[in-house]
């Protein structure tokens, strides 16, 4: 048990201090808005970004979508940051943090003189008002929509709805001005890297006071939420909240002239959303926008040859095959989804659909990531396998209904009907037949697969948050959700125990023999692929750095 105690207190240290004591930061050392600023670039303008779908929303804690993420996070800065172009961990709002021996305690130093886009002071009472209002979150809509805070501290004061986890928070005291202290009920490996999740962005207490930041109501399937979330989002970012013409499909931002950090070189930002790739190639060889995300792999080499700057990133991310086993009878036989695993031809899907460096995913985490396990078993494309298996389940004349997104593009999913159509082709051969079911992305299709459970299968993926197997894994696995239909307290358990395991490789082992047991036991989704996705800017446009957690930021960007 010493020993045990010995080697948690190492862990936490370098996990906690690495990134905070040699890269600490002050606000006295913020850049002048000048060519010099931030290795050049001329200040000034407007940049027109392409998005693929809509924003949900402005409220951080509400969000579980990169698009709308890429916006928010102009907006809000979290305790803890992440290295541009890296997932190493550096001073956010805090410039240390400190954890206690059992990794139950957290301190933050926090920066001085930080203000929220009100005016109000970020300090450590602001700190402890965001986490309080997370924790003591009432209504079970509201619980449901909060995936980030539910995946990270499991459970609320008072759980509500399919809430039903114990609370990993427990309080946080301003210890004084610049001080808070984060108390938890139990250490979970998810720390440090979590508090630099864009979820856990600090807002304005007054703002969310002012602006009834905690209504979410829910009719039918829709939810709506406050004006908070919709008109003033008030974070301590880079650049502040202006307007968002939702018939234009345009979000506007301009600079915060009192950032604590490097000031934005860029007046304006402007995130127009167009849903079709090709329509937003189009726009910018029209300079109407000046880059967008998420290229065709198809599209790679024509770009660059006319000129544009493609920034490919480090494949970071998962596409699955998600089961609902809740519907369909058939799919509680772990014969039938090894059925659908073996009818799956993802080796074709990845070369001839995806972009150069994307990868076959043999289990739920990249093999660049420690818990990866190299024996886990794996599911080749056999179609004949497929067959045998579904004939011994006696489930040979199959029926399955696949939900797969419209008005989307996704980094682990450039395209999802030519995926979707792969994949319920493969799927066909083995004798299945397949009711493809589109759905639009923020109309309705997350809200059927993840919250309501509607379809039989589904795609979708995930792109990391930060780089522990955790986030994977016990994000998709850690706890019972409609999109899979199943409960299993023996996996949950397990990956739980994974998440509290501080020695380093003690932590490693028990993640790998969580995605053995996956891959072999339960098998409740089936991996498809990883990978490299691609954004694309006009040749004038400098200063943005592509990171392998899709965490761009626009203030060292210039627009020449």
């Amino acid at each position: 048990m010493l020993q045990m105690r010995v080697a948690r207190v190492r862990r936490i240290a370098l996990i906690g201090l690495a990134g905070a004591l040699a890269l600490s930061m002050s606000a006295c050392a913020e850049s002048k808005r000048d060519d010099a600023a931030g290795g050049g670039g001329k200040t000034g303008g407007t940049l027109v970004f392409g998005t693929a779908s809509v924003p949900k929303l402005f409220d951080p804690l509400f969000n579980d979508e990169g698009e709308t993420d890429r916006i928010t996070r102009q907006m809000y800065d979290t305790l803890v940051a992440f290295k541009e172009g890296t997932s190493e961990l550096t001073p956010g709002l805090a410039e240390k943090w400190t954890p206690s021996p059992d990794g139950k305690t957290w301190t933050f130093d926090l920066r001085k003189g930080v203000k929220f886009h009100d005016g109000t002071p970020f300090n450590a009472a602001a700190v402890c008002f965001n986490f309080d209002r997370w924790f003591n979150m009432a209504g079970a809509a509201a619980q449901s929509q909060m995936i980030y805070y539910g995946d990270v501290f499991e459970g609320f004061k008072k759980n509500e709805g399919d809430a039903s986890g114990e609370p990993v928070y427990k309080s946080c005291e301003a210890k004084d001005e610049n001080t808070a202290v984060l108390n938890l009920n139990k250490y979970k490996g998810a720390f440090p890297a979590a508090f630099g999740l864009g979820s856990f962005g600090m807002s304005s207490p007054d703002a969310l006071k002012k602006y009834d930041a905690d209504k979410v109501t829910q009719s039918g399937e829709a939810f709506s939420y406050s004006s908070y979330a919709n008109e003033h989002p008030t974070g301590t970012g880079a650049f502040k909240f202006e307007s968002y013409d939702k018939a234009a499909k345009t979000v506007t931002l301009v600079r915060n002239d009192d950032y604590w950090g490097e000031k934005a070189k860029l007046d304006k930002i402007v995130f127009k959303t167009i849903s079709d790739e090709n329509a937003r190639k189009q726009e910018l060889r029209a300079k109407t926008i000046d880059g967008y995300d998420l290229v065709s792999p198809q599209d790679y080499a024509a770009l660059k040859n006319d000129g544009f700057t493609l920034s490919p990133r480090p494949p970071f991310n998962l596409l699955y095959l998600g089961i609902n086993q809740k519907n369909n009878p058939a799919l509680k036989d772990l014969k039938v989804r090894q059925a659908l695993a073996y009818a799956l031809d993802r080796e074709t899907l990845v070369k001839t659909k995806m972009p150069e460096g994307a990868t076959v995913a043999k289990e739920f985490q990249p093999d660049t990531l420690a818990g990866y396990a190299k024996d886990v078993q794996e599911y080749p494309h056999d179609v004949n396998k497929a067959k045998q298996l579904l004939a011994e389940a006696g489930q040979s004349n199959l029926t399955l209904n696949f939900y797969w997104p419209t008005e989307v593009t996704r980094p682990y999913m450039p395209n999802p009907q030519e995926i979707a159509s792969a994949l319920a082709d493969n799927l066909k051969q083995a004798g299945i037949t397949v009711n493809l079911v589109p759905r639009p992305w923020n109309g309705g299709y997350k809200d059927d697969v993840q919250k309501l459970g509607k379809h039989d299968l589904h795609i979708i993926g995930w792109n990391a948050d930060y780089a522990d197997a955790g986030n994977f894994l016990g994000t998709f696995f850690g706890r019972a959700k409609p999109e899979f239909g199943f409960d299993n307290p023996e996996l949950f358990a397990q990956l739980s125990k994974a998440d509290g395991t501080v020695d380093p490789a003690a932590h490693t082992a028990a993640y790998e023999q969580a995605n053995r047991d996956i891959m072999s036991k339960y098998l409740p989704a089936v991996p498809i692929l990883s990978s490299p996705p691609a954004y694309v800017t006009a040749s004038n446009i400098k200063g943005m750095v592509a990171s392998p957690l899709n965490n761009e930021h626009f203030n060292t960007v210039s627009k020449g």
